[in-house]
């Protein structure tokens, strides 16, 4: 018997040995998405921190005679930070320096009223990025339905439930109609979603624009402001907790979109349909799904949930009438937010949940601590830079590619084949 033979005699069979669950989990959280959103975010806020201290005046001024006190410098950085921070903490969640709890818990519903229409339009947005399509059209959408929810508000008069019921209706119905303009042109001709989204937000503004400045359509009767009368009584969202809070019916709307949009993704036939021509339309086509219509009814859809988001500010947020503005950047803003929460509706639901906090405790470090609450902004568009590169954030944190075993196992089974 030669060498080799015995060798390969003698040497021990291979034994596989399977990981854990605990393993299998950790590598399950450490190569998924969700992972990414949450460093994105932390990075973000690093960042964020640093450019707080860098524009804090005695931050400035101690670091002015680092080497003699250097301390100094770092108790300043830590009180501009820490002071930034809890007020952001005091003007979005609780505010520990009011007087009673019900004062304190003022800014948590404010922040669920910022998160309300940011919730329903990343909603439409990201159950588009499920069907592969790239829904630009937010602003658009939402002006529509704005559109459409105040003429019906304003000029009609109807009994008290039934009166909201028609203005809600009709601002989603029109939002899903503007939705599905797109939906149908790339359905048909193949023309680009993203151009023709971003076209249609431009024709919806200016029309908005020319509806406001014509009397018996928007604008109010007997005055030359490009504005709405005020929404009666009849047409407004009820007020969740009284008339101490500015928390509107409308985040009970965006919460039953965010367990409908799961019921249709996960639970739904035609939410497989969504998925699988999102992930690969020819794939699609050959199992005999209509792709074209998948497209159409998806705007529709979308173009609904977005409706709910121009719905709400105007019947909820902005009662008192509203002007061509009433979109305030949602619209754009549903993006970032479809983007952070990976196109999931619980992820969604929690990145506008985060968002609207920002947008909340924003004002309250600007108007305490003197913070600038551009940088808010700043934190927003370093979270979509690194949500839209997870390499560079798998990278920072050596964190595995996704379906690749951690260096450690593929040391250990290249020591394995070598001894072998």
């Amino acid at each position: 018997m030669s060498a080799p033979e015995t060798q390969t005699t003698l040497a021990e069979p291979e034994t596989k040995v399977a990981p854990s669950r605990w393993q299998v989990t950790l590598q399950a959280i450490v190569t998924g998405n969700g992972i990414i959103s949450l460093l994105a975010v932390l990075i973000a806020v690093v960042v964020g921190s640093i450019m707080i201290a860098a524009t804090d005046e005695d931050v400035q001024a101690a670091a002015s005679y680092f080497f003699a006190q250097p301390m100094d410098t770092f108790a300043a950085i830590w009180q501009s930070i820490s002071g930034a921070y809890a007020a952001l903490f005091r003007g979005a969640i609780y505010n520990y320096n009011a007087d009673t709890f019900a004062q304190g818990i003022k800014p948590l519903t404010e922040t669920l009223k910022f998160a309300t229409p940011l919730i329903a339009a990343g909603l439409g947005v990201g159950l588009a990025f499920r069907a592969g399509l790239f829904n630009i059209g937010g602003q658009g959408q939402m002006l529509m339905a704005a559109a459409a929810a105040g003429y019906v508000a304003t000029t009609m008069d109807l009994p008290i439930v039934l009166h909201l019921i028609v203005a809600v209706v009709a601002g989603m119905a029109a939002a899903a109609v503007w939705g599905g303009i797109a939906g149908y042109l790339k359905a048909r001709t193949g023309a680009h979603e993203v151009i023709t989204t971003i076209m249609l937000n431009h024709i919806a503004f200016y029309l908005l624009a020319w509806m406001l400045a014509t009397q018996g359509l928007l604008q109010a009767p007997g005055s030359s402001n490009p504005k709405t009368a005020p929404m009666p009584e009849t047409a407004q969202l009820p007020l969740i907790l009284g008339p101490s809070y500015k928390l509107h019916a409308g985040f009970l709307l965006a919460l039953l979109a965010v367990a409908f949009t799961w019921w249709l993704l996960e639970r739904s036939a035609l939410g497989f349909r969504f998925r699988a021509v999102g992930e690969n339309p020819a794939a699609a086509r050959v199992a005999g799904i209509d792709v074209g219509r998948m497209y159409f009814v998806v705007m529709l859809i979308a173009g609904a949930l977005v409706g709910i988001a121009g719905v709400s500010q105007v019947l909820g947020t902005e009662v008192n009438g509203f002007g061509g503005g009433i979109d305030a950047g949602i619209g754009f803003d549903a993006i970032t937010v479809a983007l952070l929460g990976r196109s999931s509706p619980l992820g969604i639901l929690g990145a506008g949940l985060l968002f609207g906090a920002f947008k909340t405790g924003g004002f309250a470090m600007q108007s305490s601590q003197g913070i600038p609450v551009e940088i808010i902004l700043v934190v927003q568009s370093l979270i979509v830079l690194f949500i839209a590169a997870p390499p560079l954030v798998r990278a920072m944190f050596g964190l595995p590619e996704p379906g690749r075993p951690p260096r450690r196992r593929k040391r250990a089974a290249a020591k394995k084949e070598v001894s072998a």
